[in-house]
């Protein structure tokens, strides 16, 4: 077991790497640069002004030296400084971490408290009425998008129940009740895909078990169907549904960008959005890699769960 978290532990760092390629890059293929904003449509500033700018933000050198300086300071801890804020990157993506991490976690536990038991309930009633309106239910809800649904479910609360969202967010230590009510619709939001994902994989799984050699030898026992289902069969159906976990985490945090823009929450997603919008690259270099190494994290500890859940992934 240990070989194995060693491995999976490394395997993170040429990804990382992949990471910071990917992202300097594409940031700096979106045409214009903080200097072209600073300078508006008037173009005002002198040549040497120009040039005294973008050699401040050192823009004027190479784009393979540019990196360079960039990946020395994060193999170091430091994700630069924001040119618009002049504060710490990390300082910024900390201060607006909670919500995101609140607004994740919420999706998190609303996907799992309507997909898993629905999942159940659909492979004990294959191909009965049940179980074909709850797949009809997953498919629609993986085909609608996010922003869509978000700005719907702003829509009827605000024409149909004269409510709308709170524009200025209560953290869960100021006050734990205006922070739920704040979370709750974007967490809904959020997490309906994720439920319809885990719906369908509990589903499968569930029903691939159910056929196993042991589920009839405990059913030729005499034990009753909810306990096959519930002692035999739902625990290790389950365990393909660590992976899943795992894979849609990423989901949820690029989902966040959109759900904080739409219920205008300040985290971490709308922190990228603005960082895009002002050309800070040092920002949007920062952020981004910050929450990808997240992800990557959370995946290695669901990795290392998942052989320790199951022998034969950490001996392959």
């Amino acid at each position: 077991m240990r070989r194995y978290a060693v491995l999976r532990t490394l395997s993170i760092l040429p990804t990382l790497l992949g990471v910071t390629v990917a992202v300097f890059l594409l940031i700096r293929l979106i045409p214009g640069t903080i200097v072209d904003q600073m300078i508006g449509t008037e173009g005002t500033y002198s040549e040497e002004s120009v040039r005294a700018l973008q050699a401040f933000f050192g823009l004027n050198v190479p784009l393979h030296v540019q990196y360079g300086r960039w990946l020395s300071r994060v193999v170091q801890g430091d994700l630069g400084t924001s040119w618009r804020t002049g504060l710490p990157v990390l300082q910024m993506i900390l201060s607006r971490l909670e919500v995101t991490a609140e607004l994740s976690l919420g999706a998190m536990i609303v996907a799992m408290v309507f997909g898993i038991p629905l999942g159940i309930l659909s492979a004990r009633r294959e191909n009965r009425p049940v179980d074909h309106a709850a797949r009809v239910a997953s498919l629609f809800s993986l085909s609608i998008p996010v922003f869509w649904q978000a700005t719907m479910m702003i829509l009827i609360g605000s024409l149909w129940f004269h409510w709308a969202p709170r524009t200025e967010f209560v953290s869960v230590w100021a006050d734990p009740w205006a922070n739920l009510a704040i979370l709750a619709l974007p967490s809904v939001a959020l997490g309906t895909a994720v439920a319809a994902v885990f719906m369908r994989m509990t589903r499968s799984s569930l029903l691939e078990v159910m056929r196993e050699a042991y589920i009839r030898t405990a059913r030729a026992k005499g034990v009753a169907e909810r306990g096959v289902v519930w002692r035999h069969a739902l625990r290790n159906s389950l365990i393909p549904l660590l992976t899943v976990v795992g894979v849609q985490v990423g989901y949820l945090l690029g989902g966040a960008i959109i759900t904080e823009e739409v219920f205008t929450l300040p985290g971490v997603g709308r922190l990228i959005l603005w960082a895009v919008f002002q050309r800070d690259y040092p920002l949007v270099q920062g952020t981004i890699l910050f929450v990808s190494a997240l992800f990557m994290l959370v995946n290695l500890a669901v990795d290392l769960v998942y052989g320790a859940a199951d022998p034969r992934i950490r001996n392959g």
